[in-house]
This record gives C-alpha cells, structure tokens and sequence, in this order.
C-alpha cells in the first residue's frame, strides 16, 4: 500500500524543484520536548558545511501534542526546514517513508529526533560515500563504537539477541541494523522506498535488505551514541521485526519459487513411488545388497546413539572383530540426526526418506546456485537444477548409493569458495567453508573429492581462459582455503584417524580398472527415457555404476552451447571440466571402439596417488553433470532473455528450444523397480532366538553372511539388533598388508558352506574340516547355527550336520544346530 501524501504545513512552503546536495529527515512522534534542541543543533552543524546546499525535512507522524507547532517555528526561521504532516500516527516506517520520498537531496540523512547519535558523526558516514558505498550505517555495535550512556541490562541483552536474529534471517553483515542514523545514496533511498510497505520500527531491516538484494554496499561505520530517556522503542519489539519480515517475505514470493521445488519433490516421489507405495516390504530391485546394507546401516548408527555408544564402529556384523563405520558409508552425516526417525518409525522409512529427499534437496541445492550465481530465469535455473539431480550418473546411484546422490552440500560448497574468490566476508567465509567441508566427510568423501577434482578442473580452465582474473582472485581465495582447513581439520582428525588407523582399518579398495568405454558417454542408461538395459549392460559395471550416459544429442548441444557461448570465460571453463572428467573417467586403458585395440588413459597419472588408488575411475564422469547442467542452464537464459527482433531470431529461439528438447527429454528418469523382499523367519521375529542366543554370543546364518547374501542383516535389524552374527556386507581389511577387501577374511567354514549354497553339491567332510568348523565357531563365540528355506537348503543340511555332527532341530520355521558349549 503506497503512503497516504502527507501535506505540507503551508502551501507557500513547498520547496523547490532543484535538487540539494544532502536532505536530512527527521521522523517526530510526540516530540514536543526534544524536537527544538534538535532542529537547532542540525541546523547549525548543517550551516558549517556550506557552500553545502542543504534541507531538513520534519514528519509529524500524527503527534498529540505540539510537535507540529515546533516544527512550524523552525521553519519560520529558516526557509529550508519543511515540515510534512500525516493525517494520524501511521508508525515510524510511514514517517521515514514520506520524508524521504518527498527529499531532493543528491543524499539522504535520516535522524532520530532524540540525536541519540549527534549529527558531527555524520562526517565519518559522508566519507564512506564519497569512496563510492550505497549507504552508510552508523553502529553501536563495532568494537571502535563509543556508547556514552548504555541502556539497561533487558534492553541491551534483548538488542543483540534480536539484532543477531535479524541479521540471521534478513540483513547478514551488519551488526547494528536498528541505530537511527543513517546515510544514504538519495536516488537509491528513493527507488527503496518507492517499494517499501512496513510502516513500522521494522523499516530500516527492509530498506536494507532491499540494498543488499540489489548488491548495494552498504558500509557499518562506528559512531558515538547514547541512551536518551523516554525511548519509543521497547526492548521486546525485535520478534515484531522479525514477524513484520516473515510477512514481507512471504507476501514477495513468486510462484516458480514455490513450484521449483514442488516440481522436484514431485519427481523424487514419482521415481520412488514403489518404495513409498510398500514401505517395509519393498525392495529396490536393482540394488543388489546394497539396500539391506544401507538399511542395516541407519539401524545400527541409531541403535549406538540411543545407547550412547561410539558411532564409528559395530561388533553386530562380522562377529567378533566389528565393523569401522567410519571406513564404511554409514553417512553418519545424515544416519545420527535421522536416528530419531530410524528409532520411531523403522530403517526402511529412513531410507526411503533418505533417497526422496536428498534428490530433492540436491535438485533444490543446484537450482539456489545456478540461479544466483549464472543465470536471470528462475526455470533456466531449474532446468539446470533438474539435471544436476536427475541426470543417468545421479539415477544409476539413486538406485543403491545415497552418498553419490545426496549431494546437497556441493553447491553451498561451491557457493563459499567463489565468495573467498570476490573477498567481501572472507574470514567468515571461510570458516563457514571448512565447517561445510566438515559436515561433507560425514556425508561422503568420494563424493568430496570428485568435486574438489572437479573445482580444480574449472580452476585451472579458468585461469587459462582469463589469467588476469585468476590472479587477482588466488590470494583471497587460498587465504580463505587455509582458514577453511583450519576449522575442518580438527573437527574431522579424530574421525579420519579412526577411518584409517582405527579397528578394522584398511588402506585402499581393491575394484580393479573400471574405467567408462567410449560409447558409454554417447548412449542412454537403463533408467532413461530412451535407454536400452541391453545396450547399458554391455557398457557399465552394473546399474548402479552407470556413471555416464549422457546420450548423444546433449553431447553435442554440449559441444555447441561451448561454441556458441565461448566469449566467457566461465563458459570454456565448464567445457575444459567436462572434457577434462569424461576423458579421465574412461580409465587407465581407453578402448578404441571396433577395433580391440586400446589406448593409455591420463588416469594412470592419477591412479597412483593417495585416495585416488580407492576411486572407481568411472564416476570421474559424475564431474560432468554439473558442468552440463549449468551450460543447459546458460544455453536456456540466452534464449529466455534474448528478444525477438526479426522472423529470423524467432526461428533461431524455436531451433534452440528444439535443441534443448531433443537432448534432455530423453534422459528423462523412469520410475525405479521394486520387488516384494523376503519375509523375515519367525524364528527371528517371534522372538524364539532368544531361547537360543546368548549376550554377547552370536547368531551364524547358514551360509554365513557376505556381500553377495544380507538376508541376515535384514534378521538383525527385525530382532532389534539383539544379536551378532559373524561375516556380512561391508568393508574391512584382508591379509598383512590391511588391503580393503568387500566382506569379510575367509574362513574355512565360510567358503565351504558358500560353495555348497552356489553348487548345490556337498563335499565328503573330512576331519580337518570338522576341526576347523570347531575353531570357527569358537573365533566367532557361535551359540546357534540358523538354516533358512532358500535355493539348495538340502544340501547345506547336509553339510552343517556332517561337519556338527549332530542332526538340527526344527525350531519354528527354520533348522537349527545348538552348538553353545557342553550341549
């Protein structure tokens, strides 16, 4: 609502239409007693500035007493001062607002009529705008400030609560958002009030968050002030700032704004809608084990936080040796704050939360950056978003691997390294930078350093691209790194020495060369729109390793928005990065297609190196996805904001929104397939095993647990981790040299007992092997042995019985061999 138009006291004072060079504004509400000192003390200090040209501005905000009458005396005397009344008291914004739109100074000052700050400390404020700021703000909160006369204990403590808060939610950077004293920039002040609406004490937090949306700088300058008596301001009215905000913002919501999102979290419950539909029974079909081993692992980290136990590490897998979570991709990042949700309503709703929110949350994340760092339209943003969410590689891991596609934090992490780049904020920055880092480890380290690889990758194309910018942004930015590193590094030491120096350590994963092939980069993945699981099986390791995909037509929109766009430097960056990680992830031997021949990669440059030994060369293609999802964004705002001048831009605009079509809709995810998971033995879920198990003793499925076979995690977790159980689906070490091996060291009764499950034939079972069945179940504290119905049951009762040499029991649905000492 615009301000009512405040009438001047006498229409023979209307000013002039020439422009001043500065206009102070002083809003008076029942100001009688205060108001003549002030005008005098103005008017005198305004005098010893000419040949300054000058005009005090009073706003009777509907005063009750003779606020009026000593605002008209001033002016009587002196045809520079104006008074402007409204009609009833309408609160300070009001005022504020009608005595700055009614201004013509090239400069604006407003005052409190109290001069709590006096006017001499408008010189330090005239100085910040001579050197070029928007507005200057005078401070009662900087260290250099001089507080003459404080306020009592309740009013101060509540201003800085409510200062911090609203510093929080609306106005960062600036300590003292309430001081009434205030410089500005006068056009500026007057395009910000032109579409200011609160009327109340709320204003100044407004009008300054309107200067910072509009990357206006605006300077904090120390002043001298003090306590006057019989302030309007109570000490509890910050919540009404804040409220007056919430309101504001929510009124200056846009549509797509809400849409964006929704459309996201819309397409996440699209995708998982199987999952959601059967929860407690549905089972992602393509995720192999790994869906009980994430689930295993929400319950277990859950488990240990309400027992207060350490949550880097287990003994209820892999029995009696444990397990390191932290060397492990437990998440802990998300698995400790969801333990509530994993305790109350189960692991699998855990994991189905997991996957819908994080795809939406990264959707969210990329698409808050690509808008407010490269590109005007809200939907070229989303797009880009979209793609960095959704795109073959983030589908293939949506399937089994959260902490490859819950990546909400990388652009919050991209976001503070370019603020250390501009060097605004750089130590708060870079603190901010290292605790995000920190919170990344807990998240995913592979991840973390796929796109750390990936930031050095646009480094150093951009710095080839624009050399001049490059150096003069490396010292801020390497300074704000080395604080980064300061604050991460103690918050993640312990964790990472446990990882790799703790129980159940390892030193790197042995996966073998798992490079893309070629023609990997060019066609569709299983879960795309046009993908063909034939062609996407012959070219990946399996679905949930399908790091490429991209399709040929995005490949070359690619290739030509690079072209098209190749004036800026950011640009040819993003290309570099993308080339760059495509050609690395194709591994240590690139296949030349057609012909069996090969050809050495980079990556055995890169193989060598510490950690990068353990990474699957083909998710380097995982850096591509950001690069092409902000060139689809790019390649979108040109064609958005571009106008249409002839027939023949008309026709170029309809080529590229072809062009966009063509290569997105067919990477266009499909919902992922679930199947029914077997049902839980009643043995477990009954209760039974406790008449069986004893604290501290373990539980050996038969055959015993292993990366291939979690059925026995899903047991676990049914009898709520009562028991242990020996072997089972993680990462651990193998031999002397701590190698990291998947599952656990063989055992001779283990490999025996996995031989019999995958050929269904039984060996003739020899005394050594008896003994050795003994001393396993002995190293694993065994006190029952557990056989499931399954495929080649038969024989595996016929080997358990040979080697106990005993007959089993029949014990609810389920045979068992008791096996505890002296029975």
């Amino acid at each position: 609502m615009k301000p009512a138009p405040a009438q001047p006291s006498d229409p023979s004072e209307t000013a002039a239409e020439a422009a001043v060079d500065l206009t102070v504004v002083i809003p008076a509400y029942n100001e009688e007693n205060r108001l003549a000192p002030t005008l005098t003390a103005v008017r005198a200090h305004l005098e010893s500035l000419e040949p300054l040209s000058w005009e005090l501005i009073v706003v009777d905000d509907g005063s009750a007493d003779g606020t009026a009458a000593v605002a008209e005396a001033a002016a009587a005397e002196e045809p520079r001062v104006r008074l402007l009344r409204t009609p009833a008291n309408r609160g300070k914004g009001h005022a504020v607002r009608t005595g700055v739109l009614a201004s013509r100074g090239r400069r604006v000052l407003v005052t409190d009529a109290d001069l709590a700050t006096p006017i001499e400390e408008l010189t330090p404020l005239q100085r910040r705008l001579d050197e070029g700021v928007a507005a200057a703000v005078g401070s009662r909160a900087l260290p250099e400030s001089r507080i003459a006369v404080r306020q009592n204990l309740v009013r101060e403590v509540m201003g800085r609560l409510g200062s911090g808060l609203i510093r929080a939610a609306a106005v960062p950077g600036i300590r003292d958002t309430q001081c009434g004293f205030k410089l500005f920039d006068g056009d500026k002040v007057r395009t910000a009030f032109e579409g200011s609406r609160l009327d109340g004490w709320s204003y100044d937090v407004e009008i300054l968050r309107f200067f910072h949306q509009m990357a206006w700088e605006v300077a904090e300058v120390p002043v001298r002030w003090a306590h006057q008596p019989g302030s309007k301001v109570r000490p509890f009215a910050y919540p009404t700032v804040l409220a007056d905000l919430v309101r504001l913002r929510w009124r200056a919501v846009r549509p797509e704004q809400i849409a964006i999102p929704a459309i996201f979290l819309v397409l996440a419950f699209f995708l998982y809608g199987g999952l959601w539909g059967g929860l407690g029974g549905a089972y992602l079909a393509d995720s192999g084990s790994d869906q009980q081993q994430w689930e295993w692992f929400f319950a277990v980290t859950a488990d240990n936080v309400a027992h207060l136990r350490n949550p880097l590490f287990t003994d209820l897998q892999n029995a009696p040796l444990g397990v390191n979570l932290m060397a492990n991709t437990a998440m802990l990042g998300l698995s400790v704050p969801l333990a509530p949700l994993t305790l109350a309503l189960g692991a699998h709703v855990t994991w189905a939360v997991v996957l819908t929110g994080g795809l939406t949350a990264t959707a969210c994340s990329w698409y808050w950056l690509i808008a407010r760092r490269f590109v005007r339209s809200r939907w070229a943003a989303a797009l880009g978003g979209g793609f960095c969410a959704f795109a073959p590689p983030m589908i293939s891991h949506g399937t089994a691997h959260p902490n490859f596609a819950v990546l909400f934090m990388m652009p919050l992490i991209i976001d503070r390294a370019l603020r250390l780049c501009e060097g605004r904020r750089p130590t708060r920055d870079a603190v901010v930078l290292g605790l995000f880092l920190a919170y990344q480890v807990f998240l995913g380290e592979e991840a973390l350093l796929l796109a750390v690889t990936g930031m050095l990758l646009f480094a150093f194309g951009y710095a080839v691209a624009s050399p001049d910018v490059a150096k003069a942004v490396a010292p801020p930015l390497l300074r704000g790194l080395g604080i980064a590193a300061l604050v991460a590094v103690p918050l993640v030491m312990v964790p990472l020495a446990w990882q790799f120096f703790g129980p159940q350590s390892y030193r790197s994963v042995l996966h073998g060369q798992v490079g893309n092939h070629p023609m990997a980069l060019l066609e569709f993945a299983t879960r795309s729109l046009a993908g063909d699981e034939h062609v996407a099986a012959s070219l990946s390791l399996n679905r949930t390793e399908e790091n490429a995909f991209f399709g040929w037509p995005l490949v070359v929109l690619a290739v030509a928005l690079v072209v098209h766009l190749r004036d800026q430097p950011r640009v040819r960056a993003l290309g570099f990065t993308a080339l760059a990680a495509a050609v690395l992830s194709l591994g240590q031997n690139i296949p030349l297609p057609g012909t069996g021949k090969t050809l050495p990669g980079p990556w055995r440059v890169v193989a060598p190196l510490p950690v990068f030994e353990s990474v699957i060369e083909s998710r380097m293609a995982m850096v591509c996805v950001p690069a092409l999802g902000i060139l689809l964004a790019l390649g979108c705002d040109r064609l958005v904001q571009r106008r249409v001048r002839s027939e023949r831009e008309s026709s170029r605009r309809i080529l590229g929104a072809a062009a966009l079509v063509v290569a997105v809709l067919p990477l266009f995810p499909t919902p992922y397939r679930t199947v029914e998971r077997a049902p839980v033995p009643a043995f477990v879920s009954d209760g039974t095993w406790r008449e069986y198990v004893r604290p501290g003793r373990s539980l050996v499925p038969v055959p015993v647990p292993s990366p291939a076979d979690t059925t026995a995690l899903g047991w676990q977790i049914d009898a709520g981790l009562g028991f242990r159980i020996p072997g089972g689906y993680f990462n651990g070490p193998w031999g002397p040299e701590r190698i990291g091996i998947y599952g656990p060291q063989p055992r001779p009764t283990s490999e025996l007992l996995r031989k019999v499950r995958e050929t269904g034939r039984v060996p003739v079972i020899s005394p050594q092997q008896r003994r050795e069945f003994g001393w396993d179940l002995d190293f694993w504290r065994a006190d029952v042995l557990v056989l499931a119905g399954q495929d080649n049951d038969e024989a595996l009762r016929t080997a358990v019985t040979a080697l106990a040499g005993r007959q089993p029991k029949r014990a609810a649905d389920v045979w068992v061999w008791d096996v505890r000492a002296g029975r």
